[in-house]
């Protein structure tokens, strides 16, 4: 009898742990996603405000760095470190891009076959893990034509991304196409302040200002993460169900 008791509260105990145990978000990509220095403030990543949107059930763990592609965040260990973190269950978001298709930097560069053979091996690594990778095109730069349109300038990268993510069937999130309406939407001068945009002066960070168009601010870092959720919701993923909700009590005056 007493036996059967021990057996029965060892399966409970086991039970309520599998049910409190934490489902992992981990964010593998580069600058455009990635959490920042003081020194570089207020330049801010969208995986950093993405990180709160989550109930207590989820855990946000933001793995990208600045100026890394598909082959540099490999080479370096960082794809295995998340790897071997991963439990069944857990998700892993990958936006790469922006550094991989920037072949006047050979530090970085990866060629268009080398960067879908990436992500496709990046896919198969997380399944051997039982976890679901969300495959991200890079987020828009703010490049304005002369006819006040948005250019592409990523190439044929995105489209790439697309492609593993049909071939793979898996979650795709196109922040390219997303992020240029959204950004097109507000115009030059209203999408400006949503980027590192400070005139010299301003900020001890950037004495003499700087005019970025490829870095987000925490307002523009803020909004694109929204829109990654807002496609979430759309695609009626299981993660959009999972967020926050706001503590009563910060409500009460």
């Amino acid at each position: 009898m007493l036996r059967m008791f021990a057996c029965g509260l060892l399966l409970l105990l086991t039970a309520l742990s599998h049910a409190t145990e934490l489902t992992q978000v981990f964010l593998a990509g580069d600058s455009t996603m990635s959490i920042k220095e003081v020194k570089n403030y207020p330049e801010t990543g969208w995986g950093v405000p993405f990180g709160y949107f989550f109930s207590d059930t989820i855990t946000v763990d933001n793995r990208a760095r600045n100026g890394r592609s598909t082959r540099t965040f490999k080479s370096e260990g960082r794809w295995d470190e998340i790897v071997t973190a991963l439990k069944p269950g857990d998700y892993v978001f990958i936006q790469f891009g922006h550094n991989d298709q920037s072949e006047h930097k050979k530090d970085r560069y990866t060629p268009p076959q080398a960067y879908k053979d990436n992500l496709t091996s990046f896919v198969a690594d997380v399944r051997a893990k039982q976890a679901e990778p969300i495959l991200l095109t890079p987020i828009t730069r703010r490049y304005f034509n002369e006819a006040g349109v948005i250019a592409p300038t990523h190439g044929v990268y995105p489209d790439l991304v697309r492609q593993v993510a049909a071939a793979e069937k898996v979650t795709l999130l196109d922040m390219e196409s997303i992020t240029r309406e959204y950004f097109q939407a507000l115009g030059d001068s209203q999408s400006a302040l949503r980027f590192l945009h400070i005139a010299a002066d301003l900020h001890p960070n950037y004495p003499h200002g700087v005019s970025d168009d490829t870095h987000l601010n925490q307002l523009g870092a803020r909004e694109v993460a929204q829109l990654v959720l807002s496609e979430l919701k759309r695609q009626n993923h299981p993660l959009a169900s999972r967020l926050r909700s706001p503590n009563p009590k910060h409500l009460q005056r």
